[in-house]
């Protein structure tokens, strides 16, 4: 374990490796960091010395939420048993069945997955589940949580009943604790810190802002180019609509950035996570599949641009920063709507977490639009505006403004012209008749010769009620109509 960078245990690994190697029923709770994933990887190694696994029958089996914390697991196995002559099978989605199968044909000692491919492998007929001798389940908090509940207990009524049950989560609230405890038998409940409690060497901050998306990354630009110390950092989002929305923004704004979120495919996922542990981007823009666990152990800085809906989220987050003794920082930023998410996260930490240059009732008034500027008009002049500006967009500009309010006044003064229109209507129509009384064939049709004062007719009439009462077609007589018959018809 020299090799490996341990000197001595961490208090997690301390309690649990002693009843692990007991064969004990373990719920373990520990912060963030602080070597779980050893806890349960290290006596493993020594219960599976002596023997070996037969093909499809794997010994033991580890559920992991994700993909990459299922292969950052197989990644740990292989590190510390690098003396040991151990089949590691490592099933997640993303990766072709055949490769899988071959390992499973050769036996696997360890068989590490996310519960949906084993599902999918047991079902192919693939694997046999009753040789299991040990079952682990990390990250149990989310395994439970997040919708995996019908399938680990299909998956535990696949498996002997005398297994040894191992849980490890760095929160366990009571609903999620009733569920855990119809897997465990007896279990030995380690906890080294206080449920849901954030590690010291984290500074949480509150950062408030703005709810528009756009003085959000406004914001959020602002205070990552205010830290003179960032070496990297994970921008932690909801949904991954705003994973790539984000991702989009800051590549303009000419960050090194990139993007994980659980709709890309696994090589992309890989090499993304790669590149971030290298250093060759500065910034990564997730969503929750990078919160649970991932061992990223020098990540200087957490911005958290949501504010999780579930506070527990909020612990494994800013768990990405700050881990094996390194100091860290972690923003989030919060709006109006995030209070009650707040409330919550505070509860759940159990203490008050300050704020950076005020909280939102030190927010400056949101600056308003030049649209608000222009001049209040009637129903009637808002309805004729929109018909005319359909299809094209408004750019706020001063030049824009200005013949806004050229139009208005020209508007408001056309009932003083609204006589001269009615004689000019009247004359008009005068002259179409003339010409289809004189006119055998196809006559012109009853337009004014004025082009402009076309235009001005047919605009200011359908906006004034004091002309005549238009009958039938109106001014607007079809062509057709005007058609005289000739004698033979």
């Amino acid at each position: 374990m020299t090799d490996a960078g341990y000197t001595i245990p961490t208090p997690i690994q301390a309690g649990a490796i002693p009843f692990a190697l007991q064969r004990r029923d373990i719920c373990g709770i520990a912060q963030t960091g602080t070597g779980k994933t050893a806890s349960f990887v290290l006596p493993m190694l020594t219960l599976l010395e002596k023997g070996r696994a037969r093909a499809r029958m794997p010994r033991t089996l580890i559920l992991e939420p994700t993909r990459e914390l299922a292969a950052q697991v197989a990644e740990n196995f292989e590190k510390y048993g690098k003396n040991h002559r151990l089949n590691i099978a490592l099933l997640i989605g993303g990766v072709s069945f055949e490769d899988q199968d071959r390992k499973l044909e050769r036996g696997a000692d360890v068989l590490i997955c996310t519960p949906g491919r084993l599902l999918d492998h047991f079902e192919r007929g693939k694997l046999l589940m009753s040789g299991v001798e040990i079952l682990v389940i990390d990250e149990a908090d989310r395994m439970l949580d997040m919708g995996f509940i019908p399938d680990i207990e299909r998956i535990a009524k696949l498996i002997p009943f005398t297994r040894q049950t191992l849980f490890f989560s760095a929160t366990m609230p009571g609903e999620i604790q009733k569920l855990a405890d119809r897997f465990l038998q007896n279990p030995e409940r380690i906890e080294v810190a206080k449920p849901s409690s954030t590690a010291k060497t984290v500074t949480q901050r509150f950062v408030a802002s703005h709810g528009k998306d756009y003085e959000k990354r406004a914001t959020l630009r602002d205070l990552i180019r205010a830290q003179t110390d960032l070496k990297n950092a994970i921008i932690f989002c909801n949904r991954k609509k705003d994973v790539a929305d984000l991702f989009r923004s800051l590549e303009r704004h000419g960050f090194s950035v990139g993007a994980l979120h659980g709709d890309m495919d696994q090589r992309s996922r890989t090499t993304m996570l790669q590149n971030f542990r290298d250093g060759n981007i500065q910034l990564l823009v997730a969503s929750d599949v990078a919160a649970r666990g991932l061992d990223l152990p020098d990540v200087g800085h957490v911005f958290n641009f949501d504010v999780p809906i579930h506070s527990e989220d909020y612990v494994h987050r800013i768990g990405r920063t700050g881990r094996a003794g390194r100091s860290g920082a972690a923003f989030t930023l919060v709006t109006k709507r995030d209070t009650k998410h707040v409330d919550a996260i505070e509860k759940l930490i159990g203490e008050k977490v300050e704020w950076l240059n005020g909280d939102l009732s030190a927010l400056p008034p949101p600056e308003e639009s030049q649209e608000t500027d222009r001049p209040r008009r009637n129903g009637r002049e808002r309805d004729r505006d929109r018909g005319r500006g359909k299809g094209r967009a408004s750019t706020g500009h001063k030049s824009d403004i200005d013949a806004e309010d050229t139009r208005v006044e020209t508007i408001e003064a056309a009932p003083a012209r609204a006589e001269s229109l009615k004689n000019e209507r009247k004359s008009e129509n005068n002259k179409s008749d003339n010409n289809k009384s004189h006119n055998g064939s196809r006559g012109n049709r009853p337009y004014p010769a004025n082009d402009d004062n076309r235009d001005r007719r047919s605009r200011y009439h359908r906006d004034q009620d004091d002309g005549p009462t238009p009958v039938g077609f109106g001014d607007d007589i079809p062509a057709f109509m005007l058609i005289v018959a000739s004698a033979k018809a």
